[in-house]
């Protein structure tokens, strides 16, 4: 394992190009790096939290690296670079992980970074109620952490984990200052709640906007960055604008400079508007799935659950919402996860007739005044309940789409709810929904699955549990070896498309459009997620 590793980072740091900080545009209208500026970023989404132990959504990604960093980052290929940490090494069983830190590397309260740091933030993740899912699936095989000396910390797991190296180049094992530990606001986040990153968040309004301002002592940099020093920008602000048309206005009016989240709608806009340039990129993880609660009626009955699949003509729906603009999803994976499998590819789906026979065998024969299916006097309901903080890419929209396309198709009663956090996750809690949605940018496929496939696991709301892929799930983790990688998360799809499991819709991606003076701007590479502005930089 330790040659596998060392070959791998040695491939890493051969390929260079850009960090999981930021990546460049090459859409971008400059080509030299300006020093100085400010720079107004609308986004779509409001995080739940600026604490990067807590992220959970995708669409806030960008804003954790500018204040915070992990031990490693990742390359273009999936592979790991240095960041926090200047090397590594695995034990030969595979139950220790040296990590070698970076020297002269401070948090924005002037707290040193080092190895005690590092194990304050690995003890805080264990704190009980802190975050319950990291705890159990990241971190199910840590065991403890050991400072070896200041700039070494030893990771000790109760069994072997390829993963781990995962977690430490993820949001949530990024680098909170231990002062910051100590924070009442700890579990929001903001401006007490400070990292070693190159931008030090000094403003926060809620509902409005997010402020940043350089970090003039930043000089870490990883390899693959860009640039080294300090970032470009003097400030950024990032402005909270939910609706995608008063986004595009506001970048066409030239009130902001950046925005992410383009619709498909405005994409030709943008494209073929002169004065601004316009990316986009896939995520990696998972597709954006409806998942189909197996604990009660209806869709306990694989039946019913195949007939809902066979009843929605996803490529229509895709169209009528994003215009040609979707990548359409087959499987739990996105398409650009090289573990995807291909083989599941339209083996069901658009089969009206298959959809009404299964429901029909399945005792839903009757129908209501209302033209939908019904047994026993019971009408064929299902109810999704979407988090508002986390509807992104008109996935509200995208409901209502297969909403109407099951009612018109199978007499399906899709029942559609957009609620805050709190009430979603209420529902969830007390299982009052059929239906759930979820996607994961998770740059490792085996860390999103693992949150998903076994029985317990934080986002398996679907209740489906088989314990030959949780074995699966288990030894893809331990090895690392890709193939006997591969081959398990091949077979996870493979039983999650027969069985029903969920019903794919498309795989998500950003698009990010930008005012030609802009420079820098691009995607963190194996995440496909927005970068941070590390290396963006603003024309005169």
């Amino acid at each position: 394992m330790r040659r596998y590793l060392a070959s791998l980072a040695v491939a890493a740091l051969l390929l260079g190009g850009c960090n999981g900080a930021a990546a460049e545009d090459p859409a971008a209208g400059n080509s030299a790096p300006v020093q100085g500026g400010k720079l107004t970023w609308a986004i779509e989404t409001e995080p739940i939290t600026f604490n990067p132990h807590q992220y959970a959504q995708a669409k806030a990604r960008l804003l954790v690296w500018n204040s915070f960093e992990a031990l490693l980052t990742h390359d273009d290929k999936g592979g790991y670079l240095p960041w926090l940490a200047t090397a590594w090494e695995a034990s030969a069983d595979g139950l220790t992980y040296t990590f070698k830190l970076r020297e002269g590397v401070t948090f924005h309260d002037g707290e040193k970074f080092d190895a005690a740091a590092v194990k304050a933030n690995l003890d805080q993740l264990l704190v009980a109620g802190y975050n319950p899912g990291v705890a159990s699936t990241q971190l199910k095989n840590f065991k403890d952490a050991e400072v070896v000396d200041p700039k070494t910390i030893a990771v000790h797991l109760k069994q072997p984990d390829v993963l781990i190296l995962d977690f430490f180049a993820s949001p949530q094992g990024a680098q909170v200052s231990p002062k910051s530990l100590k924070s009442p606001d700890l579990k929001a986040g903001g401006p007490s709640v400070v990292g070693t990153g190159p931008f030090i968040l000094d403003r926060y309004t809620k509902g409005q906007e997010v402020h940043y301002k350089r970090n003039p002592a930043y000089a870490w940099a990883p390899s693959n960055a860009g640039h080294q020093g300090p970032a470009y920008l003097d400030e950024i602000t990032y402005r909270f604008l939910k609706e995608s048309s008063v986004r595009v206005g506001a970048l066409t009016s030239g009130q902001v400079d950046v925005i992410e989240g383009v619709p498909a709608t405005e994409q030709e806009l943008v494209r073929s508007d002169p004065n601004l340039t316009f990316a986009k990129q896939l995520n990696s993880g998972t597709a954006y799935n409806l998942y189909f609660n197996q604990t009660h009626a209806p869709f306990d009955d694989i039946r019913v659950r195949k007939a809902f699949r066979d009843a929605v003509d996803v490529d229509a729906v895709l169209q009528g919402v994003y215009r040609g603009t979707a990548t359409r999803a087959w499987s739990i994976l996105s398409p650009s996860s090289p573990f995807y499998e291909a083989s599941v590819e339209k083996t069901y789906g658009n089969n009206p007739a298959e959809a009404n026979k299964l429901l029909d065998e399945a005792g839903w024969s009757a129908k209501d005044s209302e033209g939908f299916r019904s047994r026993d006097g019971k009408r064929l309901t299902a109810r999704i309940v979407l988090s508002a903080p986390f509807v992104r890419d008109k996935r509200d929209i995208l409901a209502q789409a297969v909403q109407a396309a099951v009612k018109q198709t199978a007499g399906i009663d899709l029942q559609v709810k957009v609620v805050d956090q709190g009430t979603a996750a209420d529902a969830l809690a007390k299982g009052e929904f059929e239906v759930f949605d979820n996607s994961r940018a998770d740059t490792e496929a085996g860390a999103a699955l693992g949150l998903i496939v076994p029985k317990g696991a934080p986002i398996n709301r679907h209740g489906f549990s088989d314990p030959e892929l949780e074995k699966l799930i288990v030894e893809a983790q331990a090895t690392s070896d890709p193939a006997r990688r591969k081959a398990a998360y091949s077979t996870i799809q493979k039983v999650y498309t027969d069985q029903a499991v969920l019903l794919p819709l498309y795989a998500p991606a950003d698009q990010v459009a930008a005012q030609k003076k802009v420079g820098g701007v691009g995607f963190e590479p194996t995440a496909g997620v927005p970068g941070s502005a590390y290396t963006v930089w603003i024309g005169k």
